[in-house]
């Protein structure tokens, strides 16, 4: 190599946007990369296979970590047979531990440092393998591989989170989710960080800081933990209107799925798709649930707190295990540079979608979660996210929050995992073979051959090379404007779109959200924070300001906050409303499958009858057990024993979907001397699930307390009674779940 070729390369507008690859050659002489000349002097520890130049073995599959320990006798950390793992070493039965002993040290010493630190946010998450399936072509508008061909399969680990609380908070709190898919593709990790609402609380990386501190527990006492019904919450809130749209959608039936498996995902930020022809187009992501969109609502949310805080996590992990695999379609919108010019939002702006009227989801792929973690801490808890983590084809917007969140991710697992080596933690390694020159730092897992570890060099034939336009180009955005702090003015419209997420909510959620506003604001001990918060509601919707007002209290309503800037007239041209902003738009498309049902048993049961149900149910893919007083065995009519599979005490109402009673009205009454029976039966119909009793008749309903029909009069079609299990009930009840509530029965407060 008489000079360095590359350097012609280095300079003009015209390299830069097309770059070249980096000058190498390659020897046939294996000797030339080696570090040592004795690389050939093998053992069962440095390897005794030949040298395989081009190849780094630790972006295998998790294969290559998977330990099994069947057969196998304890070992220290250095491989030594344990030959006791019940006593430390003492001199004499009753003597002083010794210092000498090792594999009591090494035993403490590694549980002693077992835990990492936790996320800033997100900390408290659940996991699953899984795979996308590209369903359309986009080769047209990408270059990315995942893309290419319809049919092509892509590795996925996806991490579930919720955002302000603790590791061991619980799952069901009110909260925006984390989304996070990371897709190990042939060219690299790709990682799509979203979260389950579309729009963030602030629109510059500035502010992230400051509304984290805000929602955190407080500094000087540490309460309250994983909620936001507090003062530093809300008055941070009340000062920020760029945060009003994002609230609207927390305070909605959005802040409490009813599992990972029926919430949406949403990559929040609009990124940019890269063609081979260097054409861009900008392209937003939406994760949908064949499941449909379904809710939790809040009364059940903080009981289920208490009687399960793991609900999220056991629902995915059981859904796996029962082969009922959470499956995701997953959208795009894209649109050109000249059609963002012409909303009259800014597509920069994080606070602001693009609603689907305006530009149409089209989906391209699905995604399938078939795998649960071996290990929680190694996948789970180690899994590292990066919104920097892109690949060829997929790019950037300038969208300052986005641009934080660049930085933000890979610096936070600097601490949190312990170095600039976490990228070889095996969940996190790319299938992709990763060669560079970075080197050392902490927990170093490659051994790289060879002396040179810079670029350009001759040494090393001028490997690894620069790949050039093969490899990842940023697109070329001109840029022409002053370096300057600040936004655009359409960053100050922020009402807009608040405004249209109330008018495309149905009349239940409106209700929800009210209640919901009422509630957290009842938390908060400063009257000036409240007062604020519903002056800024006023400039969203009277309705809603109002009923707040009056939950809180405060009569008539504050004055409405003053505007940042008058409202673009084109924002109320834009849409009325917008249909896909309910949750009620996406029913789903599996039915009941998957649904948990209670079937209440009690000596006296029929057992054709319980056999029957668990039929249908079965076949309809709802998972039914059989639940009474305490557990061990009831008595059916025919003197059979049936083996109770949960308790009232241990499995309550919050945590099934719906419930089949099953036994005779004087029988199961009696269970009403510890009050579970119809408080399990009260908390069914407080939050709207399908209820049948058989062996019922409806005036009896008046012994629990339960009202026959709807308050309007009419039939409630989730409440089915009958004296015996007639044609056509399970049909009709499998119907009922399927539809997930019957909200024509609730009211505010509730009368049950």
């Amino acid at each position: 190599m008489l000079s360095n070729e590359n350097k012609t390369y280095e300079h003009g507008l015209a390299h830069g946007h097309a770059p070249h690859e980096g000058v190498h050659d390659l020897s046939d002489d294996v000797t030339v990369g080696a570090s040592t000349l004795s690389e050939l002097n093998s053992s069962a520890k440095v390897g005794e296979d030949e040298p395989q130049p081009g190849l780094n073995p630790g972006n295998g599959s998790l294969d290559r970590v998977r330990v099994d320990s069947s057969g196998q006798a304890l070992t220290t950390n250095q491989g030594v047979l344990v030959a006791d793992n019940q006593n430390s070493l003492k001199a004499g039965l009753r003597g002083p531990t010794l210092m000498e002993d090792f594999i009591l040290r090494e035993k403490i010493t590694h549980f002693d440092h077992e835990r990492i630190p936790e996320r800033v946010v997100h900390a408290r998450g659940s996991g699953a393998h899984g795979y996308f399936e590209c369903i359309e072509s986009l080769a047209d508008i990408t270059k990315a591989h995942l893309f290419s061909v319809v049919g092509k399969r892509t590795p996925v680990f996806v991490r579930f989170s919720t955002v302000a609380g603790e590791r061991g908070s619980a799952d069901t709190v009110r909260d925006t989710r984390g989304f996070a898919t990371k897709f190990y593709t042939d060219e690299g990790n790709w990682d799509l960080v979203g979260n389950n609402i579309p729009v963030f609380f602030i629109q510059d990386a500035m502010k992230f800081p400051d509304l984290v501190h805000a929602v955190k527990p407080e500094p000087h006492h540490a309460m309250p933990q994983a909620s936001s019904a507090h003062d530093t919450f809300w008055d941070f809130i009340s000062l920020m209107p760029e945060s009003i749209h994002h609230t609207m959608w927390v305070m909605s039936d959005r802040g409490i799925p009813r599992s990972y498996r029926t919430m949406q995902g949403f990559g929040v930020h609009t990124f940019r798709f890269v063609n081979e022809d260097n054409r861009s187009v900008f392209v937003k992501f939406h994760w949908l649930p064949v499941a449909g969109t379904h809710s939790l609502v809040w009364d059940e949310a903080a009981k289920i707190a208490g009687a399960d805080p793991d609900f999220h996590r056991r629902d995915l992990w059981e859904s796996i295990e029962a082969q009922i695999y959470p499956e995701y379609e997953l959208a795009i919108q894209t649109f050109t540079e000249e059609q963002a010019d012409r909303f009259s939002f800014d597509v920069l702006d994080a606070t602001k979608i693009v609603p689907e009227e305006l530009v149409p989801l089209r989906v391209v792929g699905r995604m399938v979660l078939n795998r649960n973690p071996d290990n929680f801490f190694a996948e789970t808890e180690q899994v590292a996210f990066c919104a920097a983590h892109v690949v060829p084809g997929i790019d950037f917007s300038n969208d300052p929050l986005l641009h934080g969140r660049i930085h933000s991710y890979m610096d936070t697992q600097l601490t949190r995992l312990g170095g600039p080596n976490f990228h070889e933690i095996p969940i996190n390694a790319s299938m992709a073979e990763v060669h560079n020159n970075q080197r050392d730092g902490m927990h170093r897992q490659a051994i790289h051959r060879g002396r040179v570890a810079y670029e350009p060099n001759s040494a090393a034939g001028g490997c690894p090379f620069q790949a050039g336009a093969s490899g990842f180009v940023s697109f070329p955005q001109p840029v022409f404007e002053d370096k300057v702090r600040g936004k655009p003015e359409k960053f100050a419209d922020h009402y807009s779109q608040a405004q249209l997420f109330w008018r495309s909510q149905t009349p239940v959620e409106k209700s929800h959200i009210i209640a919901a506003f009422r509630f957290e604001l009842s938390r908060v001990t400063m009257g000036a924070v409240r007062r604020r918060m519903v002056s800024m509601l006023a400039n969203v919707h009277a309705e809603l300001a109002q009923a707040v007002a009056d939950g809180l209290g405060l009569g008539e309503v504050p004055p409405a906050q003053p505007l940042t800037m008058e409202l673009d007239a084109r924002s109320a041209q834009e849409l009325e409303a917008s249909a896909g902003l309910s949750l009620f738009a996406r029913p789903g498309q599996i039915g009941a499958v998957g649904r948990r049902v209670a079937v209440l048993v009690s000596d006296g049961v029929d057992l054709c009858a319980l056999q029957a149900v668990k039929l249908a149910l079965g076949n309809a893919g709802i998972v039914p057990r059989w639940v009474a007083t305490r557990l061990g065995q009831v008595k059916s009519t025919d003197g059979q024993r049936v083996e109770v599979e949960a308790s009232l005490e241990a499995m309550p109402s919050v945590l099934w979907d719906a419930v089949v009673v099953l036994g005779a009205h004087s029988t199961l009454l009696a269970d009403r001397g510890n009050g579970q029976f119809v408080e399990f039966l009260k908390d069914q119909y407080r939050h709207c699930k399908p209820m049948l009793l058989i062996g019922w008749y409806v005036d009896q309903l008046d012994d629990l307390g339960l009202p026959a029909t709807l308050p309007d009069g009419q039939t409630d079609p989730g409440l089915l009674v009958t004296s015996a299990l007639e044609d056509g009930a399970l049909d009709d009840f499998i119907e009922a779940v399927a539809q997930h509530r019957h909200f024509d029965r609730e009211t505010d407060p509730p009368t049950v």
